[in-house]
């Protein structure tokens, strides 16, 4: 393992880290925001200045008996999550949180991915990055929590997180690792994307040998209040809350053009419709997606006609709704 690479932001623009498709530290990039200065002074006052945005919308959180070690994850049999999903007030999961401060194994309280705009309206005010002056599109999420891991999984969209309250510790492992990350059922997931099955506190070698290999490409830092990490799309991120409690803001986005749907469901379509054909069948496939999707994005078409290219010309907004409507009719069949 290497710590991931710290960057101040004052010194290389944001713009610059962004574009580079590497993980980066960015040091005291949040350093002003008030929740960071809420935090610094105590947990109350951080739980406070929170409060203080407060909607007043049910919100919905999972909770953990404190068995689990603040780890939502799996039964022993990978068929269901060892968490339930609860509703309630904001003021409610922090006065949980508060509850069970000292507690050496406290059940785990986890609010995660919560719309800042429709939870704290005016909480941006002072606590913001600024993206969006940079043409960046990424409406902020919220996480709250106490001690809580959260599994390593990786996400489609470009990350860029920051550690407003407490600690956390983040490990990053490049997209070619998923073999060796032994990644865990589709669905049920803890947090809605696929995780790894590896115990990080206690990794089990015997039962996942190819995790020792991933850990030899790990990257790793520990963010302070104020701090943000940016992790690209598709980096397996494992994330550790280290105080008893901590907030994260965190930024999505994608780089591709918004008509551009999600590759998942393509996913899942490829796995009903390819991955058990006869081996022989199956790599014939292999080439055909490599030379129409994978390759060059020219290659298919380059000896046709611009007007008889279709889909294999540059697809735009019209093209990808017919696209989308061909395939709900053939679905539908």
């Amino acid at each position: 393992m290497r710590s991931i690479d710290v960057r101040n932001a004052a010194d290389v623009p944001l713009d610059a880290l962004l574009a580079d498709g590497m993980p980066a530290l960015l040091k005291g990039v949040a350093s002003g925001w008030g929740l960071v200065h809420a935090g610094r002074a105590s947990t109350a006052d951080a739980m406070a200045y929170l409060r203080g945005f407060d909607a007043g919308r049910p919100v919905p959180y999972s909770y953990g008996a404190p068995s689990i070690r603040g780890r939502p994850f799996y039964n022993d049999d990978f068929t269901a999550l060892n968490v339930e999903v609860r509703r309630g007030g904001l003021g409610e999961v922090l006065d949980a949180i508060a509850q069970h401060l000292d507690d050496a194994s406290p059940p785990t309280y986890y609010l995660a991915s919560l719309p800042v705009a429709g939870a704290l309206p005016g909480f941006v005010a002072d606590n913001d990055l600024g993206l969006a002056a940079r043409g960046i599109e990424a409406p902020p999420s919220i996480w709250i929590g106490n001690r809580v891991v959260a599994s390593c999984h990786f996400d489609a969209p470009e990350n860029l997180a920051v550690c407003a309250v407490g600690k956390r510790k983040f490990t990053l492992f490049p997209p070619e690792q998923i073999d060796n990350l032994y990644p865990g059922p589709l669905d049920p997931t803890p947090g809605g994307q696929v995780v790894s099955l590896v115990d990080f506190a206690a990794p089990d070698f015997a039962r996942y040998p190819r995790f020792r290999d991933a850990l030899a490409t790990a990257q790793t830092a520990t963010l302070e209040p104020g701090d943000a990490i940016f992790i690209p799309s598709m980096w397996w991120h494992h994330v550790r809350s280290v105080e008893p409690f901590n907030v994260l803001v965190n930024y999505w986005w994608r780089r591709s053009p918004a008509f551009l749907s999600s590759p998942l469901p393509a996913l899942y379509h490829a796995l009903w419709t390819v991955r058990d054909l006869p081996e022989r069948e199956k790599q014939a496939w292999a080439k055909v997606f490599e030379y129409y999707v994978f390759g060059p994005k020219t290659r298919a078409g380059a000896h046709l006609p611009e007007a008889a290219r279709d889909v294999l010309g540059p697809i735009d907004d019209t093209l990808a709704r017919r696209i989308r409507a061909m395939l709900i009719g053939r679905l539908n069949r």
